[in-house]
């Protein structure tokens, strides 16, 4: 009987110990998307330090709530979170079901600061993955391109590094968008695995902004769905093959990288000469100058060499009558040098009219349109007038009048505005032309950019005005910063700016720097030039040590951006006041703060709004950053790629509302 008894017990122990352990499965088994992200996903993503929009990741809060996610089924119905009801469904229920998955991870601007974890792969539903405008780094993970579902990838706006993996093209027959732009991406461009990988559904790639090397890739003229193709801003070499026309691409950027050659013939007037603008000068063909001196025989060389034998006589007039204009400015004595060939000048002499000097951008300008141009004043600077004007063929054009006391001879003249038409950067306003008329007055060609100042921006009461947070005040100090280091270290022959202050500062609606007036002190005669560093000291610009040298240099342009670092932290304006006569010394400002142990005070109150720590978001940083640029000995000064390099390792951790110029304070922060 005892026996039958304890044989009873281990049958119901047997069956409590299955029911049990069953019932403990069924309560803590979860969705392995749901196991992923609150591992290895979300550790990874936020880094050292809890991250504010990842904190809703969190078996506590309802699924609904976790935010930049959104989620389906299995069986392709997505979960609804559009009312109270299924938001506060008990998150038990959906984490344990198997059928949970993750469809979207959508979080740009978020203030994300660690790595992709190679476990992203193993969400097998996954369709789109944001992580934008965020400060991840290290490498693209070789496991992205494993992922079975993924079509569109943006990562841009982020700090990864060394190349890109091979495996990424793995994606190729889901693919639709994959944006890596603004990172510091390098190497060659890997091909696809397979050599007749087509990527059908890819439709945007946009890879500028990196430092990716080696002749144009070439597989991306086998993507025949690709309407956006962005490769600007890198260091590709080589000719741009005919067979990228073969594409419908509709927005196209190759500029800023060292292609050459002839370009392709993409059709009538189907993309801009700035597509290709800041490549090396042999690259030629339309939209950009007419190719010279080419041996290649190509279809457009075979015209040409027709065209020449049907008007050889015309040619050998002109070719006479160019002989007769050189020998008289010989016999004058005139030592002008001649524009070189294959650098984008031209030289379309209006006999007594003057001379007309084109650059890379302005060959469509002739003397008679700059002559007939209608023109109204927009404001007078240190160096003369600047006009808006109108051209005969609805065109608009900034034409800058030099004041009197600018070079005389060509001598002097020439070999300057030849290497300012050279400067092409995202952060400059291009010079297009140069005019010089008989009685010697000088005309600068510019683009027309309908932009305000940073002037404006900073020192305006008027309502309506864009809000100027730390993200969009960053990204401006910023593009002024790569500008100057361009000038100083990205030109053969370094140029120095000689008049960095916020007037000369354009800036766009989404909040893209331009500088203006770089180099145009070296086109004043000494005297003149004298007096516009003297103007420089009203102004609060001026480096101590132009009180005796009276020639600027690169180290008295990081002076000057020094001040007006200071100028778009504090708000305040640098040197004398009009009205009230003051004189405001922003370095000394900081100093008496940071004795009064006031320094938070110091920053402008609009700058302050949504930040919830100025350290971690860089503030102080840079306002260290921006004294050492004033330093008073020259030699203790950062250079401009220092600065560059300083600033873009302290980049704001909450970059959300940097491009909508017309956001308010309420309106920032994440959408999801």
């Amino acid at each position: 009987m005892a026996s039958l008894q304890l044989y009873f017990l281990c049958i119901v122990f047997f069956f409590s110990f299955f029911i049990f352990f069953g019932l403990s499965n069924t309560l803590f088994e979860s969705s392995s998307d749901v196991e992923l992200l609150l591992g290895k996903i979300k550790a990874s993503l936020q880094g050292s330090s809890e991250n504010l929009l990842l904190s809703s990741w969190n078996s506590s809060i309802p699924l609904c709530q976790w935010r930049g996610l959104k989620w389906g089924f299995s069986n392709g119905s997505p979960l609804l979170c559009n009312d109270i009801s299924s938001s506060e469904r008990n998150n038990i229920s959906l984490f344990k079901d198997p059928s949970l998955q993750l469809l979207s991870l959508l979080l740009p601007s978020a203030g994300l600061s660690g790595e992709i974890p190679r476990e992203i792969s193993e969400l097998s539903s996954l369709q789109s993955l944001y992580l934008g405008v965020n400060s991840l780094n290290g490498k693209v993970p070789l496991e992205l391109g494993y992922s079975s579902s993924l079509s569109d990838v943006d990562l841009g706006g982020n700090f990864f590094h060394e190349s890109l993996p091979p495996s990424i093209w793995n994606l190729c027959d889901r693919l639709v968008s994959l944006r890596l732009r603004g990172n510091n991406l390098s190497g060659v461009l890997p091909e696809p695995p397979l050599p007749d990988s087509s990527c059908r559904n890819l439709q945007v790639l946009d890879l500028g902004n990196n430092r990716f090397s080696g002749e144009f890739p070439e597989f991306i003229t086998r993507f025949h769905g690709l309407k956006e193709l962005d490769l600007g801003n890198n260091l590709f070499t080589g000719s741009i093959p005919d067979s990228l026309t073969g594409l419908s691409i509709e927005r196209l950027n190759l500029s800023y990288n060292n292609f050459s050659g002839v370009l392709p013939v993409f059709g009538e007037s189907k993309f801009s000469g700035e597509v290709f603008e800041g490549n090396n000068p042999g690259l030629c063909g339309s939209p950009l100058g007419n190719c010279r001196g080419s041996s290649g025989l190509s279809s457009g060389a075979i015209a040409g060499i027709v065209i020449g034998l049907i008007t050889g006589a015309v040619v050998l007039a002109s070719i006479l009558i160019g002989y007769v204009q050189v020998k008289k400015r010989k016999n004058r004595g005139r030592n002008e040098e001649q524009i070189e060939e294959g650098e984008g000048e031209d030289d379309n002499g209006g006999g007594g009219e003057g001379k007309l000097i084109v650059f890379q951008g302005g060959e469509h300008l002739t003397l008679e349109d700059v002559l007939n141009a209608t023109g109204q004043v927009m404001e007078k600077t240190n160096y003369g007038t600047v006009y808006k004007a109108n051209l005969a063929d609805g065109g608009i054009i900034a034409l800058r009048l030099l004041r009197e006391g600018s070079c005389k001879d060509g001598s002097s003249c020439f070999p300057v505005i030849k290497q300012l038409g050279r400067v092409r950067h995202e952060n400059f306003v291009p010079l297009r032309a140069f005019y010089q008329g008989q009685r010697g007055e000088k005309l600068l060609i510019y683009d027309y950019l309908p932009n305000k100042t940073l002037h404006d921006l900073l020192h305006d009461t008027r309502a309506g005005k864009p809000m100027l947070n730390w993200a969009r005040r960053h990204k401006i100090a910023l593009g002024i910063a790569r500008g100057l280091a361009y000038l100083h270290t990205g030109l053969e022959v370094p140029i120095t700016h000689g008049s960095v202050r916020s007037k000369n500062v354009l800036v766009d609606d989404f909040f893209m720097a331009r500088l203006t007036e770089f180099g145009l002190d070296k086109l004043m005669v000494p005297a003149v030039a004298d007096e516009m560093v003297a103007v420089a000291k009203t102004d609060g610009y001026k480096a101590p040590e132009l009180q005796k040298m009276k020639k600027c240099n690169s180290r008295t342009d990081v002076y000057a951006f020094g001040i007006l670092l200071l100028e778009i932290l504090i708000g305040k304006k640098p040197g004398k006041d009009g009205r009230s006569g003051e004189f405001a010394d922003l370095p000394s400002m900081v100093k008496v703060a940071v004795l009064e142990e006031t320094t938070m005070e110091v920053f402008d109150v609009e700058i302050l709004k949504g930040i919830r720590s100025p350290t971690e978001e860089g503030l102080v940083h840079a306002l260290k950053l921006a004294m050492g640029c004033c330093a008073p000995v020259a030699s203790v000064r950062p250079s401009m790629d220092e600065v560059v390099k300083q600033l873009e390792e302290n980049r704001p951790r909450n970059r959300s509302a940097l491009y909508s110029p017309t956001e308010t304070r309420s309106e920032i922060g994440t959408p999801f």
